[in-house]
């Protein structure tokens, strides 16, 4: 049986280590989902988000200026090399792999998909992972695959938390569940409920 959440961040924050960054996996509905996660988010909240959809690789996207507009966070679209600054939220470009290297920078890559996707979500998450230890908290919202599974597995195995959509509520179910099959341990909670968890984990100014 996999473990609930009740009240979000109720007895498990102060209870853990500094979180330094999330990850955000997500794939059809995902405008929708991520509005309604990113756009409460306070000004004031200060971990950075690195966040793969899977996107058309042969069109530009237009993802990041629309949650931009919605969020008071920034969001825009992540250069490779660049350093992970907080408060930010970082979107994988189309057709690029997103990673995150043991220096903690992001970096871009056009290696073969994974799981028929480029970005995959288990790139970011695997590589997130090796870099943040247990300082990091993965997330997987609605999708058609199974891309993220692994990758989250990955996360917990690093001691870091896995949280996943409750099933029932992602626009497509596909990817909460493939999620939850490989890591049952993953808290299950709605889009409401995981803003306010996440801001749990923000340090103070």
């Amino acid at each position: 049986m996999r473990e609930e959440v009740n009240e979000p961040g109720s007895a498990l924050a102060p209870s853990r280590m500094p979180v330094e960054a999330i990850v955000v996996g997500a794939s059809t509905g995902a405008l929708e989902a991520l509005a309604e996660l990113l756009a409460p988010l306070p000004a004031s909240f200060r971990l950075p988000i690195l966040v793969v959809v899977h996107l058309s690789p042969d069109r530009k996207s237009i993802l990041a200026e629309l949650l931009d507009a919605k969020c008071n966070v920034d969001v825009r679209e992540a250069d490779d090399k660049e350093p992970i600054e907080p408060g930010t939220v970082y979107l994988a470009p189309p057709d690029y792999h997103l990673l995150v290297e043991p220096d903690k920078r992001l970096s871009l890559s056009s290696e073969e998909p994974v799981h028929y996707s480029r970005p995959s979500v288990d790139v970011l998450f695997e590589t997130a992972a090796e870099a943040f230890g247990p300082r990091l908290i993965g997330v997987i919202l609605t999708g058609a695959n199974d891309d993220g599974a692994r990758g989250l597995k990955a996360i917990t195995s690093a001691g870091g938390i896995a949280i996943v959509q409750t099933p029932e509520l992602a626009h497509v179910s596909t990817m909460p569940l493939a999620a939850l099959k490989i890591c049952p341990e993953a808290h299950t909670l709605s889009l409401e409920e995981m803003t306010a968890f996440l801001q749990e984990f923000s340090p103070p100014q």
